[in-house]
């Protein structure tokens, strides 16, 4: 995932409870940076490393991110506890597994608790957390917008 090197400041913040999630993020990766939007990504487990995880998000607006990206598979508590330490709009991925295809996952994310909320996209949607990530961006920085625009105007035609 090359985002990271641009030298902007990431304004999307990628985070996945396990390096083999990063075959689905890529995805999200290479939708992002088609879209010129600057990307940071961690690894880091809710269960194995929550310290990690809790200071990665409590100073990611901090850092300058203003979306967060969640992926996680089985319990898929990341997006949720993610939420729980920030007040940036989180989107979850549920990544397919190999128990349940993605339903553990999906079904994880989609009942958080009142007060904790997060946006939730397809099993393996990473590009649609990308393009929704852009989409939130653009609602304050025309540039993103336009970007967005361009996508559907190419979606259009067919």
């Amino acid at each position: 995932m090359s985002g990271e090197g641009t030298g902007a400041t990431p304004l999307v913040g990628i985070i996945m409870g396990s390096q083999s999630d990063m075959a689905v993020m890529d995805e999200c990766a290479a939708t992002l940076e088609a879209f010129g939007v600057p990307f940071q990504v961690v690894v880091a487990s809710a269960h194995r490393q929550p310290a990690k995880v809790h200071d990665w998000a409590s100073d990611a607006a901090d850092r300058g991110i203003r979306v967060i990206i969640a992926a996680a598979g089985k319990a898929a508590h990341l997006g949720g506890v993610v939420a729980a330490y920030t007040t940036l709009p989180v989107i979850t991925v549920p990544m397919k597994t190999s128990d349940l295809g993605g339903l553990d996952s999906l079904l994880s994310m989609v009942q958080m608790p009142s007060g904790v909320p997060v946006a939730c996209v397809a099993i393996n949607g990473a590009k649609n957390a990308a393009i929704l990530a852009t989409q939130i961006l653009g609602s304050a920085m025309p540039e993103y917008r336009e970007a967005i625009a361009k996508m559907k105007a190419v979606l259009a035609e067919g």
